[in-house]
């Protein structure tokens, strides 16, 4: 028999972490997570495409799929598996269905992140032999450590007394904002009570608790092609319709767009590539970028302009343009009544000196879907966030998590489970009434 994953909270976190695979690529992570899964026992696991609809996935790789699923063949991921998980159908969601009782959702991101992480000895993964073993990817945000969380939590909710149904989600491809809206309109997330999302660090110290975010931004990606026509630079130029010169007019329309004044908005071109060689008027230009807004509505409104914004710029310069949306993910706040449940829970959990009711966010999370899945239906949700003394910022080489903070996140989160099992069902304040109907 397995030693209980909470006895080994860091030897599960560590082994993960040495191999990350970004979105849609986590084959190795899924049959990992699946082979602790099947060693708790639950009574419905789902893998891949048994997990949601793959049609519903955004963000999904063109190419680069294979050498994946490929790698993690050789490192003795079982074959069955993989067959399933074949174009990228990557994830998992394990249900525990123990009788009357409350529907619990519970959901983590398992994804990677293409940065290379640092080699440097006083790094921690590397002073003790758990870097990752993959170059040029790194689990540099602590999904390492949520998956840990789910682990733990399943095992402990399954060996418990429970009454009600819990459903743990591992979801894919957090960081491109393309699995969270399968997950949500999967049949996993019907009519869940509760659902409790969470998330370690982001600027807050081991010891503390945030019980529920306030304010995160919706967020799409975004996808620009400019289409032109070659010439000579030097002996025809005005033959050429030139898309990178077309490209550039875009950019810089693009952050001039006009702030919105029902609330903050956000617009970047993150990556811009166009032509062949020096003398060669481009024909074809291609950026990559992302609009935000702190309603949906808002994010709707800098899409829509950003759209707008690149075909003008093309038409003005005698080029064309599509924009496609890759990705994108809706506002959701928490709700009060569960925030106040889930700090409860954390006043009393051993480590936890600092409780926040909550605290707002100022980035975005494909989590809203599920949260905002789970509200339409009745249901309440959270998104809590666990401190953890990180050494720097999230995305960065020598990103890191205390491990304390994973006894913390276990803790919390069992007890909120437990507690919403005794406490069901929750009583609901009003529902405020939109205050962005539509935007034009």
């Amino acid at each position: 028999m397995n030693e209980p994953i909470r006895d080994r909270l860091a030897s599960v976190r560590r082994r993960l972490h040495r191999h990350p695979e970004p979105a849609w690529r986590e084959f190795l992570t899924t049959a990992r997570l699946v082979e602790e899964i099947r060693a708790i026992g639950v009574d419905e696991l789902a893998i891949g495409p048994d997990a949601y609809d793959s049609a519903d996935r955004m963000a999904v790789p063109d190419a680069d799929l294979d050498p994946w699923l490929e790698r993690a063949r050789d490192r003795g991921a079982d074959a069955e598996l993989l067959d399933r998980m074949a174009g990228g159908n990557t994830g998992a969601v394990a249900v525990l269905d123990r009788g009357d009782g409350p529907a619990i959702g519970l959901r983590v991101d398992v994804d990677g992140l293409f940065i290379g992480e640092s080699t440097e000895p006083d790094h921690d993964p590397v002073d003790e032999g758990f870097r990752s073993e993959i170059d040029g990817t790194m689990h540099a945000c602590g999904h390492d450590a949520h998956m840990t969380w789910g682990l733990a939590v399943l095992e402990a909710i399954a060996e418990s007394d429970f009454a009600g149904r819990l459903v743990v989600f591992f979801q894919p491809a957090e960081e491109t904002g393309g699995g969270g809206r399968p997950m949500a309109e999967s049949r996993f997330a019907d009519d869940l009570d509760y659902l409790l999302a969470a998330h370690v660090g982001l600027d807050h110290p081991t010891g503390e608790v945030v019980a529920g975010i306030e304010k995160p931004l919706a967020m799409a990606h975004l996808d620009a092609t400019i289409e032109g026509t070659s010439a000579h630079a030097g002996k025809a130029p005005n033959e050429g319709d030139n898309a990178m010169q077309a490209m550039g007019a875009a950019i810089v329309n693009a952050y001039g767009i006009a702030r919105h004044a029902d609330g903050m908005t956000r617009v970047n071109v993150g990556k811009a590539e166009a032509g062949t060689a020096s003398n060669v008027i481009a024909e074809r230009a291609h950026m990559e970028a992302e609009v935000r807004g702190e309603t949906t509505e808002l994010m709707e409104f800098m899409k829509r302009r950003f759209e707008r914004t690149v075909r003008g710029a093309a038409t003005m310069h005698g080029c064309r343009a599509t924009v496609d949306v890759v990705s994108e993910c809706p506002r959701a706040d928490s709700d009060p009544e569960l925030q106040a449940l889930v700090a409860g829970v954390a006043e009393g959990v051993d480590g936890i000196e600092t409780v926040l009711p909550a605290a707002d966010f100022g980035a975005s999370e494909d989590a809203t879907f599920l949260m905002e899945r789970v509200q339409e239906d009745g249901g309440l949700a959270t998104y809590l966030i666990v401190g953890t003394d990180h050494p720097t910022s999230h995305h960065t080489p020598t990103f890191d998590v205390d491990e304390r903070s994973l006894r913390h996140g276990v803790d919390v989160l069992v007890g909120a489970i437990r507690d919403l099992e005794r406490r069901h069902p929750v009583p609901q304040a009003d529902a405020p009434e939109d205050a962005h109907p539509g935007l034009e």
